[in-house]
């Protein structure tokens, strides 16, 4: 209890700064550090807004059991504050739990076919307007960075940033974290004509985004950049300039690609972007590794080749392998109606990450 309240206080003491700082006409002409400042001030006024509600509840509570020796009549409201004193008190501590640093970050996303041919792009095609859609009917902004389709209409490689339209303090990454990993499809593919169920799988990758584009810190003699022109589907060139841009990263033979941008330079701002954000990925997993040093990996950082989630389109079926979830509406998921499955996926996180601090 007593950590809990030197928490508590420590965070009020980070608000109002922020809040002295944010009224600073210096810092409010800076762009930069009052983004990072805002951001940082959402993800604590869910905290200040519940400790604000439990000090207010304690003081009536008091005064209620004080009158409640006088008038009976006062009893029931003493007993109704109670309960919500206590419910506040679990709210507060659920709150100031252990939880991902990089919740409230924007992510970059990439989907990509893997074997399987036509039926595996369209299988990520499927994917992508799953997210999409989910991304639409929660508030974030979808902004694909580099597209490559099938002849069919489905997904070669798709890179896309997925970002919140306010600050806040549950940013995309604490709902796409989880979908890293390989996703298996079983289905009688479009493509087949004696009707046999195929299975093909296709992966996806996520990472937090970076704040700034101009944030980057790669050597030039690590990366070769490569301008082409941009293509659209089954290769078709769409333009009559090389503004597409295909950055390698020597070390770590990192490939990232960005044609969505009208100019060159853009392309190449977007993906040096996308490559920093993988780099520190690969960094945070790498650290995880070692600070896990052989303990099963929670869900947030499970191995990226492990196969998390099959999509069954005949029992209408999806089953994410990790927690063991199994539900059948699958028809209602590809939909985007993701939120049962984020909110288990969740409350596994939740538990590993509070059993291993």
């Amino acid at each position: 209890m007593a950590n809990e309240v030197s928490l508590v206080d420590d965070v009020v003491s980070e608000y109002q700064g922020i809040e002295m700082q944010m009224a600073d006409p210096a810092i409010a002409g800076d762009q930069d550090q009052f983004r990072k400042l805002s951001k940082r001030y959402a993800e604590l006024q869910p905290i200040i807004k519940v400790n604000d509600a439990l000090n207010q509840s304690r003081e009536d509570l008091e005064a209620a059991q004080e009158m409640a020796y006088e008038d009976h009549d006062f009893a029931a409201e003493a007993e109704r504050l109670e309960a919500e004193v206590v419910e506040l008190e679990e709210k507060l501590a659920d709150l100031l739990a252990p939880r991902d640093e990089n919740d409230g970050e924007d992510v970059i996303m990439e989907i990509k076919a893997g074997a399987g041919g036509e039926e595996a792009a369209l299988f990520a095609g499927d994917l992508a307007r799953m997210y999409q859609k989910y991304v639409e009917k929660h508030g974030f902004v979808w902004d694909v960075l580099d597209a490559a389709e099938s002849d069919l209409g489905g997904v070669k490689d798709l890179t896309v940033s997925i970002k919140a339209k306010t600050p806040s303090r549950d940013g995309a990454w604490s709902f796409f974290k989880f979908e890293g990993g390989v996703h298996r499809v079983q289905r009688v593919p479009v493509t087949e004509s004696q009707g046999r169920i195929q299975t093909s799988a296709a992966g996806v990758l996520v990472y937090p985004e970076p704040d700034e584009v101009g944030s980057v810190n790669i050597d030039d003699k690590d990366i070769r950049v490569d301008v082409y022109r941009s293509s659209g589907k089954g290769g078709q060139g769409v333009n009559t300039t090389d503004s597409a841009v295909r950055i390698t990263h020597l070390p770590t033979g990192l490939i990232v690609t960005c044609q969505k941008e009208r100019s060159q330079i853009q392309n190449k701002a977007r993906a040096m972007q996308v490559l920093q954000a993988r780099l520190d990925q690969m960094e945070r997993e790498r650290a995880d590794a070692e600070a896990a040093e052989g303990r099963a990996a929670q869900v947030r950082t499970m191995d990226r080749s492990e196969r998390i989630r099959t999509y069954n389109w005949p029992e209408n079926r999806i089953s994410d392998h990790r927690i063991g979830y199994k539900a059948n509406n699958l028809d209602s998921v590809l939909d985007g109606n993701l939120d049962d499955l984020f909110t288990a996926l969740k409350a596994a996180e939740r538990a590993e990450r509070l059993e291993t601090e």
